[in-house]
């Protein structure tokens, strides 16, 4: 059974939105990560179920909504199971200005 809450470099590691979880700590402990719209520096800060993050992830902000805490870092299927994505432009749009120039 999951727990309520989890700490979120633990949970980003789970989710797997980075690779390692000292990338994901150190991505919290930078200030780069916001909390239902607050700026958190401590990767020990719990999250659970309903709890809205905003971060940068290589040239993408993601705004993912928490829907569970998981138990271990499966794989990606179950991975994205843990969050819903609240992001305005799906996967493969292309952002305003890259590419080639005409």
């Amino acid at each position: 059974m999951a727990e309520d809450r989890i700490r979120i470099d633990k949970w980003l590691w789970q989710a797997r939105f980075f690779k390692t979880r000292s990338l994901a700590a150190g991505v919290v402990a930078a200030g780069h990560l916001r909390i239902n719209g607050d700026k958190t520096a401590k990767p020990g800060r719990a999250v659970g179920a309903g709890d809205v993050l905003t971060f940068r992830q290589g040239t993408r902000v993601r705004v993912v909504r928490v829907l569970g805490c998981g138990t271990r870092r499966g794989p990606a299927a179950e991975a994205q199971g843990l969050y819903a994505d609240l992001d305005p432009l799906p996967h493969d749009a292309v952002p305003p200005g890259a590419g080639r120039p005409d």
